[in-house]
């Protein structure tokens, strides 16, 4: 069942290309059967307990159903349902973009699909690097704006970022000193063989969150991301924000996860920094997002933004030594609501310019008068950004903000690792607090920078009399309505029901 989640898209991109397949049609049905056995594996996982007898095989071998990391299922679910809704709701501007946008996405959707599924470190590494292959392509020829010099801006950004996770992935395999460590969760049984020198360790979790934050678009290594989802066509910013940045976060908690308590001694070092940057990503690039004056460049922003959430919760998860799962159960949540919220937000943001001719927010207004389906499935996906209760987003950040005090008392500091960093003096001047617990103070006030970005683009499209460019704009389709229904259904369901998740 899982190695069809890569072979289906695979096959349905060399059908497309080579015999000219119908682009979305074919891509669709391949979609389609993704999704399911997406599916029907996530619910076969759920199971409590496998037979042994009853193993299948492939070539001779007998395989089992193994989890490399308890977010495994939720990134699966992720893609397969962000690859279904892009598809279904693509307006290419012509055939021959249609059947390099339905490729592209096909191949980032299985670049990602193995990434997700890999427990070989190596594997997981290759996947990762097909899937960006085709949003460098597709930025260059199908970009907004200065594509051409965006699109080498993201190579350069990404493909340095992979160069340097590479050498920290060759240094950690090297230095455990056995063969066995390709496997993710091998790392745990055969780290007490690794050199514990605090140099070596600093060296390899430097190279390993300079790699996988560049990735992630981590604060001051952020710049290349806002532009790229802004100039990328609607799929492939879909993909790319909804999906594909999710890559780097899920390997450092897989990471984290297979190390146990072993992981604040490799990361514990950086932890300090890691705060001081993420709130980089929270305030700093919050107040850029307020100033954007175009909604594809203020969500590409905005998802930059809420990347500081998420890094908040690793720092609390090896602050706690790997014994915080609520930031674990918190991040996992939130991997998944960001992921279905931006690209809701996007593909709606692609459905907008093809009926206005502009993202341009002083240009709109009075939208929702026209399509108010729009209007309401825009203003659904807008408040879960943002973080209204009973909606997935919520549920996700409020677990990750009181997992970051877990353990904490009035008058304890909880240090992270360093125990000399410029955090803890100020801490004792304000009750106790520990570094994570004095982020969190701060990090909080995203929350405010998030309505109030969302909240004036809400009020500037869909408010207010009815502009020029939105008077003669048509009803959504059925198959607009269904592509943005089905991401914001899991929203609700989600947020409603977290513990489907959690």
């Amino acid at each position: 069942m899982l190695i069809w989640l890569l072979i289906v898209p695979i096959l349905a991109c060399l059908l497309i290309g080579l015999l000219s397949a119908p682009g979305r049609i074919t891509a669709l049905v391949s979609a389609g059967i993704t999704l399911v056995l997406g599916l029907c594996a996530i619910i076969v996982g759920m199971l409590p307990d496998f037979d042994t007898e009853c193993l299948t095989t492939f070539c001779g071998i007998p395989l089992q159903f193994t989890t490399a990391t308890p977010l495994c299922s939720s990134m699966l679910l992720l893609t397969v349902v962000v690859t279904f809704a892009a598809l279904l709701g693509m307006h290419a501007p012509s055939k021959r973009a249609e059947r390099s946008w339905s490729i592209s996405t096909l191949l980032i959707s299985a670049g990602a699909t193995g990434a997700f599924l890999s427990d070989n470190i190596i594997a997981f590494y290759a996947f990762h690097e097909l899937a960006l292959i085709p949003t460098f392509v597709m930025i260059g020829y199908y970009g907004r704006g200065e594509r051409r010099t965006i699109a080498w801006r993201t190579t350069i950004y990404l493909g340095l970022a992979s160069m340097v996770l590479l050498a920290g992935l060759i240094m950690l395999c090297m230095g455990m000193g056995t063969t066995s460590v390709a496997q993710m969760h091998a790392l745990a049984m055969v780290y007490g063989k690794m050199p514990g020198t605090p140099a070596t360790m600093g060296i390899i979790s430097g190279l390993l969150l300079v790699g996988f934050g560049t990735l992630v678009s981590l604060f001051p290594f952020h710049s290349w991301a806002a532009p790229a989802y802004a100039s990328a066509p609607t799929p492939i910013a879909m993909m790319h924000a909804g999906v594909l940045k999710k890559f780097g976060l899920y390997g450092l908690f897989t990471f984290a996860w297979a190390l146990g308590p072993a992981c604040r001694f490799l990361f514990g070092g950086w932890n300090d920094v890691l705060l001081v940057l993420l709130l980089g990503n929270v305030l700093w690039v919050g107040c850029v997002t307020i100033a954007q004056t175009r909604l594809d460049k203020m969500l590409g922003n905005s998802s930059v933004m809420h990347m500081g959430y998420l890094f908040l919760a690793f720092a609390a998860y090896v602050a706690s030594s790997g014994s915080n799962y609520l930031a674990l159960q918190g991040a996992n949540m939130l991997m998944l609501a960001h992921g279905l919220s931006i690209a809701m937000l996007f593909l709606l943001a692609g459905q907008i310019e093809y009926r206005t001719n502009t993202l341009e927010l002083c240009a709109m207004s009075g939208l929702a008068r026209k399509v108010p389906t729009l209007g309401f499935l825009f203003g659904l996906a807008g408040m879960a950004s943002i973080g209204l209760p009973l909606l997935a987003n919520f549920a996700g950040e409020f677990s990750i903000f009181l997992s970051c005090f877990i353990g904490w008392a009035p008058g304890t500091t909880l240090d992270c690792g360093l125990g000399c960093c410029f955090l803890d003096s100020i801490s004792s001047l304000l009750g106790g607090l520990g570094p994570v617990q004095l982020c969190v103070v701060f990090a909080l006030w995203g929350l405010v920078i998030s309505a109030i970005y969302m909240l004036r683009a809400i009020r500037r499209v869909f408010a207010g009399e009815i502009a020029p460019c939105c008077e003669k704009v048509p009803r959504l389709s059925c198959t607009e309505v269904l592509s943005a229904s089905l991401l914001g259904a899991l929203l609700l369901l989600f947020g409603i029901a977290p513990f489907l998740i959690i």
